[in-house]
């Protein structure tokens, strides 16, 4: 008798990695879209941290690091990423759609963590792109709210439809049930342009060497007695604003020491 022809099989996950289904899915742009799956129970990850995550092609795992947007609380993961037509991960996940499988590594890692700066008294979080990724986690953690008095978050983008989060940052969460009293006004949000006008323009860099975003918020320049930076953006400004905090005396933290800023390295670029 002849042998039934064999069912078709998904693919078998690595260890490595749990294998999750996509529930949400939402294109900012032609160039970002922001997707959310199922979370594993034994998945822990701290706000600020980014995991490896991906698709099964040709039966490998092709992966790339990505921080979670979503809170350590939230029931989903939600991540948030660029589309580069001739990337190897990003030509094929800007496809995904709800019920789709995805990778995610099962350890999270980082340096965008509040225990890898000293105490101080405002927290800037400067962001370019995609790079709010980590920091939308961290505004919605409240221990970051016990840690410090002020929290700013500074997005800039080249468009104003590139503001991924915005309506989320500006109206839902100061009304949110749990978290609204919490951020109350001592979150602040700065967001900015650099190719179409706006109430604010200009690179990060230009913003702070101007002194135009402290006159905006109504706060001191950055000191290191007072204030600690975290960046997460492109590589141009990861290394230009940890050039001008070192020049004003920030020192960089790290897992195994804390200090006055961090960085995060890990950025998905294809």
């Amino acid at each position: 008798m002849d042998a039934l022809p064999a069912a078709t099989e998904r693919p078998k996950i690595p260890a490595a990695f749990h294998g999750e289904a996509v529930t949400w899915v939402h294109h900012w742009t032609d160039r970002l879209f922001s997707f959310r799956c199922t979370r594993g129970e034994n998945f822990r990850f701290v706000a600020g941290q980014f995991a490896m995550i991906g698709l099964m092609v040709d039966g490998k795992p092709l992966v790339r690091a990505y921080s979670m947007v979503s809170a350590p609380w939230e029931a989903e993961l939600e991540f948030l990423s660029i589309k580069v037509q001739d990337g190897p991960l990003t030509s094929r996940l800007q496809h995904v759609k709800p019920g789709d499988t995805v990778l995610i590594g099962r350890k999270a890692t980082g340096t965008l963590l509040t225990e890898n700066l000293l105490p101080g008294r405002t927290l800037w979080l400067l962001s370019t792109g995609t790079g709010i990724a980590p920091f939308m986690s961290l505004i919605r953690e409240p221990e970051v709210y016990d840690r410090f008095e002020r929290v700013v978050l500074a997005h800039t983008v080249r468009e104003a439809k590139e503001l991924a989060y915005r309506d989320l940052i500006s109206r839902e969460l100061p009304n949110h049930e749990f978290l609204g009293e919490l951020v109350g006004d001592k979150l602040l949000y700065y967001p900015s342009l650099t190719r179409e006008p706006f109430s604010t323009q200009g690179r990060i860099t230009t913003l702070i060497e101007s002194g135009r975003i402290f006159a905006d918020l109504g706060l001191p320049p950055l000191s290191p007695e007072a204030d600690r930076v975290m960046l997460c953006g492109s590589e141009n400004m990861n290394a230009d604003v940890s050039a001008m905090l070192e020049a004003r005396g920030f020192v960089e933290g790290s897992n195994h020491e804390p200090g006055s800023y961090v960085v995060e390295k890990a950025f998905v670029t294809k």
